[in-house]
């Protein structure tokens, strides 16, 4: 019996992780070292502090000074950039007094000092407050907002990952394809609350039995995907025996009359592309279905199931 693979798109990842412009340079400002990049913006504050000297009061300066302190609030957090931002203003104040600027009342002094301190702060203040919103952003947008698991698009890039990993250290990895058997009749009987339900708590129980470098992913309906790192057959088959069997106790638990069919694709160093390898694990999975549900077809080397 055969069928179509493509129930859910397949996802060019490199293309729909590109971006524009600004998310290329805040890409390749996050992949500056932060051991690198917090010393050298102090050292650029007192370098800006030293031109700003040299130039004389006479000339505005006072906006350089936001370059390094913009830096050490991204890379270093807030309290980092607000100790930035104090340092800059006093540096600024230092330079101002050096230099011979004449006001005609101290009090003046003070004033632009205390001027340059708070924009210094507030600019801190707003940097660090849109990093964590494009944290957050960039977190949701590899979370499949139903159960808290990966979506497809992240899952492909993990996956990836691993192989490139699995390539330079010849270590095997396993990637599992997980179809609810029968959920379909909860929606219908028990209503699609109850089916939301039951798809947050299957991702709930498999991680309480994953490593913490395993990944879970929901790639469309009632079908998820496993990645087990560094893991070979032997392996995986304890971990999905284990697995499957507190599944199916947890359904019955809770009444819910759903299996699962799994298909368990282990590799190592393979040629093939993602899409090939969750390919071959989704087939895997129907052939293990066609046996009676409630089964697990496991292959290794990438053959054809």
């Amino acid at each position: 019996m055969t069928r179509s693979f493509h129930r859910h798109p397949m996802r060019n990842t490199k293309a729909e992780g590109s971006g524009g412009p600004s998310m290329k340079f805040i890409s390749a400002l996050d992949s500056v070292p932060r051991q690198l990049a917090i010393p050298a913006s102090f050292v650029l504050l007192a370098v800006i502090g030293l031109i700003d000297y040299l130039t004389g009061y006479e000339m505005a300066f006072s906006v350089f000074y936001l370059l390094p302190i913009s830096l050490l609030a991204w890379m270093g957090g807030r309290w980092l950039g607000l100790c930035g931002a104090l340092i800059g203003a006093g540096v600024w104040g230092v330079v101002d007094h050096e230099t011979g600027h004449a006001y005609s009342h101290s009090l003046y002094f003070y004033w632009n000092t205390g001027m340059r301190a708070i924009l210094f702060v507030v600019m801190t203040l707003i940097i660090t407050a849109l990093k964590k919103s494009l944290e957050q952003e960039r977190a949701l947008a590899r979370i499949d907002h139903l159960t808290g698991a990966f979506n497809t698009r992240s899952f492909y890039q993990i996956v990836q990952a691993e192989m490139d990993r699995s390539r330079r250290y010849e270590r095997p990895f396993t990637v599992a394809y997980m179809d609810l058997d029968k959920f379909k009749s909860v929606n219908d009987t028990l209503g699609h609350g109850a089916g939301d339900a039951l798809l947050r708590s299957v991702v709930d129980l498999i991680r309480r039995h994953m490593r913490s470098t395993d990944s879970i992913a929901r790639l469309g309906g009632d079908e998820f995907a496993l990645l087990f790192p560094e893991t070979d057959q032997a392996a995986a088959r304890s971990a999905i025996t284990k697995m499957q069997s507190t599944f199916v106790m947890e359904m019955e638990k809770k009444g819910w009359p759903v299996t699962v069919s799994i298909g368990c694709l282990t590799l190592e160093r393979t040629e093939l592309s993602v899409e090939e390898i969750i390919k071959r694990a989704d087939n895997l999975m129907y052939a293990a279905k066609m046996e009676g549900k409630n089964s697990v077809r496991y292959s290794s080397g990438g053959s054809t199931p």
